[in-house]
């Protein structure tokens, strides 16, 4: 819970950012630009939030094209967020977890919990197998959901969104 008189909650939201730079990176060994429901889906809601997507791509589901795509945007400057989507199964092509864990310099382990206690309202006892996952590559916010277009849905509108220009403000305030 938090003190109020120890950090007002306006104080602690003052870094809150209004609009965030994002890249979208569909995970998949399938996928088009045309038949990307769930990126698609993913820079729709992100612009409507009034967000900019700066980048998007559609990457194999190889752990070391997805890690050095994730590396690079988390290196530069152009992007702040990074949403993925795909590869977060327990099939042998589902590497997006793989790929990201070592790239992640603090997990925000409450992301997946809550993802999965969400989906579990949807799709029952499946939702354990997803490893959605979230946390800061340096001070950038990544983001993995599922592939799924209403995993997408449930991801961007009940988790990401919501709390989106908080977490880019607290992990990357400006002066």
């Amino acid at each position: 819970m938090w003190n109020d008189k120890a950090v007002g909650s306006h104080q602690h939201r003052k870094a809150d950012r209004c609009s965030v730079r994002c890249a979208v990176i569909t995970v998949s060994d399938t996928r088009g630009e045309s038949d990307d429901g769930s990126g698609t889906l993913i820079r729709e809601r992100l612009e409507g939030a009034g967000h900019v997507v700066a980048y998007y791509a559609i990457v194999a589901d190889e752990p070391d094209l997805v890690a050095a795509e994730v590396r690079r945007l988390a290196a530069g400057e152009d992007v702040e967020a990074v949403i993925l989507n795909g590869g977060t199964g327990v099939a042998p092509r589902d590497n997006t977890y793989e790929a990201l864990c070592s790239l992640l310099d603090k997990r925000i382990d409450g992301f997946g919990e809550l993802f999965r206690m969400l989906s579990w309202e949807e799709v029952g006892a499946m939702a354990m197998i997803s490893r959605a996952v979230a946390g800061l590559a340096g001070s950038t916010v990544v983001f993995s959901l599922p592939g799924s277009t209403a995993a997408c849905r449930l991801g961007m509108e009940r988790l990401i969104l919501p709390s989106l220009g908080h977490l880019v403000g607290l992990a990357a305030p400006r002066e």
